[in-house]
């Protein structure tokens, strides 16, 4: 069984170090990975992609563990990483802050992109944004973790163009809660536990796939345009040579193990500039200050 890293957002962090002497330990390539996931471990697939790296970047690669989103975002300002895996809107929140620079993204059936849902139970009424809108006082509505870009971001945007919500406090549905990761999301709406909820399509493809939610208890009541998957971003001092070294690994990737670790199908380049929506949509919320 494949197994996707989850929730808040899931995010990745790649840190290596400048070498001080002849101290291999100051070379380290080191892979921080935050276990957003709530089943199953990720330890084979990280040992795995632990070996392609070492081999490729010829040094000692470590694991090391991230608890949030943030924590990711401020090891890369305070210079205490030179890669990490991000979600979207934490890559454009570091690109601004400390000028991270996506190089690479995953493949999910060969296509860059993933979106956010809007889902809710098969036996509520809605089959559509404007149906649910109708309704919106009656309705418990569920975003992920505060800083994902499908799980919160995306959504509460549209949320807010339609004139229902403004933030947790301030909005017109019976009430509103962050969850903190998709899959918890999702397993409330099917439990019913709340009426609709926000969640990254791919997680949620990769959740009806697993068993892990019955997708025939669930249905999907908006969708947004298409959104550029989750990046590895470079410190921006990092050197051309190791940029290309680490593009060519990642392209590279093959095993069934380490793809399936985050439901991809393969790697691909990526930019700053296909983050570009994402970036606007930030600085649209204040949480980008120009």
């Amino acid at each position: 069984m494949k197994k996707f890293l989850f929730g808040i957002v899931l995010a990745m962090t790649l840190v290596f170090t400048s070498a001080c002497g002849n101290n291999a330990e100051d070379d380290a390539f080191t892979i921080g990975v935050i276990p957003a996931q709530t089943k199953g471990s990720m330890e084979d697939a990280m040992n795995k992609l632990q070996e392609e790296l070492s081999e490729g970047l010829e040094r000692t690669v470590k694991v090391e563990i991230y608890p949030d989103y943030n924590g990711v975002v401020e090891a890369m300002n305070y210079d205490k990483i030179d890669m990490a895996y991000f979600g979207p809107l934490t890559y454009v929140v570091a690109n601004h802050e400390s000028g991270a620079k996506a190089i690479i993204t995953q493949l999910v059936d060969g296509e860059p992109y993933y979106y956010s849902y809007m889902i809710t139970h098969i036996d509520q009424p809605w089959d559509s944004l404007d149906e649910m809108i109708k309704d919106s006082g009656q309705i418990e509505f569920a975003f992920g973790d505060i800083n994902s870009t499908s799980g919160s971001l995306i959504p509460g945007i549209e949320l807010e163009n339609r004139g229902v919500f403004q933030s947790e406090e301030e909005h017109e549905f019976k009430s509103v809660r962050y969850t903190g990761s998709h899959d918890a999301t999702a397993i409330a709406v099917q439990n019913q536990g709340v009426d609709v909820g926000a969640i990254d399509s791919a997680i949620f493809d990769e959740l009806v796939a697993d068993g892990d939610i019955d997708g025939e208890q669930i249905k999907v009541i908006w969708k947004s345009d298409k959104l550029f998957q989750y990046p590895w971003a470079v410190h921006s001092e990092t050197p051309k040579e190791t940029i290309e070294q680490l593009q060519e690994i990642f392209l590279n990737i093959e095993d069934e193990d380490i793809l399936g670790a985050f439901g991809a199908s393969g790697f691909t380049t990526a930019t700053d500039n296909d983050y570009e929506a994402i970036k606007q949509a930030a600085v649209k919320q204040g949480i980008i200050k120009e």
